[in-house]
């Protein structure tokens, strides 16, 4: 079954707009492609279009945010975190704002809008912003438990949602804990840590190395920033070798994140699948996703690979003279 987070982050803004009176929802000319409009039409008092504004748009809402109300903002990631990086990082950051940005049509799963509108870069973007909460969920039912969540959390957030239906890979009454990864899959051959839709497509890959005798750990990364690094580390001193994938540049994305916390902790090999520094082109999404080796081929190979890393690292330490 495949599903929009779009449409549950609509649904989610809905039942908020029912408990809570604090909530706002400001958009800039897109609510009937973020599904702020559901939001909208339940709480039209609540609701802000600023039209195509969206650097005043995160002013006005550090403004809300300072007379006490817990804010949303949404427009498209390219805009929000591009176009608005200065505002963000000044208005929402800096003097820690109760704001959520929610951006949508994240990654090549923009498909024909092409790589002017395809956000590759959100993540490395927000998640260098000191206190900054990072989210990327895995499906839709994932979706509406974050954005519970986020409405919980005191502090500035931002959360990536894509435009296309994702599988999903969640139970649809799912608990969420912000900064807290979690274990879809157990196994001591090789972790694959996944963020977003990728997720999907790592449990899938597991299902093919299990044919091949190798047993995966599959990791659910929704939240990069912060990272749980006792739940990264834990799984890696098992399995001693590691493939980050995720919809997105591996430069500053998922894969950055994962490599250095094993860097600092237990240097191990990681393979990432990710866009390998590069910007994305107009086409149907499953075909950008094959062209691009976002696959469920290309983690099973990236699994492979890190093993046979794995193995060799070994046989270095056995003939090492510095062991």
């Amino acid at each position: 079954m495949r599903l929009s987070q779009r449409d549950y982050y609509g649904k989610a803004l809905v039942d908020l707009s029912k408990i809570r009176q604090d909530i706002v929802v400001i958009d800039a000319d897109l609510a009937s492609s973020t599904k702020t409009s559901k939001f909208q039409e339940a709480a039209p008092e609540k609701f802000i279009e600023v039209g195509i504004a969206e650097q005043n748009m995160i002013g006005i809402a550090s403004g809300l945010a300072a007379s006490g109300r817990t804010v949303f903002v949404s427009t498209f990631a390219v805009f929000a975190t591009g176009r608005c990086w200065e505002q963000i990082r000044l208005a929402v950051a800096y003097p820690k704002q109760n704001v959520k940005i929610v951006s949508t049509h994240c990654g090549v799963n923009v498909g024909e809008d092409g790589a002017s509108h395809q956000s590759l870069e959100d993540i490395s973007i927000m998640r260098s912003i000191p206190n900054m909460t990072v989210i990327s969920p895995a499906d839709a039912y994932e979706t509406y438990a974050a954005t519970m969540a986020l409405a919980d959390y005191m502090g500035p957030c931002y959360m990536r949602l894509g435009r296309a239906t994702f599988p999903i890979v969640t139970e649809e009454n799912t608990k969420f804990r912000i900064g807290c990864a979690k274990i879809m899959k157990e196994g001591e051959d090789v972790t694959l840590f996944g963020t977003g839709q990728m997720l999907s497509l790592c449990l899938r890959a597991a299902e093919e190395l299990k044919r091949c005798g190798i047993n995966a750990e599959v990791i659910n990364i929704s939240t990069i920033k912060p990272l749980d690094t006792n739940t990264v580390i834990k799984s890696v001193k098992k399995t001693r070798c590691a493939v980050s994938a995720e919809e997105h540049n591996i430069i500053g994305g998922l894969g950055s994140a994962i490599a250095e916390t094993l860097s600092e902790n237990i240097p191990v090999p990681l393979i990432r699948v990710g866009m390998k520094d590069t910007f994305g082109e107009s086409g149907k999404f499953d075909e950008l996703m094959t062209k691009y080796d976002l696959t469920v081929d290309a983690i099973f190979q990236a699994a492979r690979q890190s093993i046979s890393k794995r193995k060799q690292n070994e046989n270095l330490y056995r003939h090492s003279e510095f062991r």
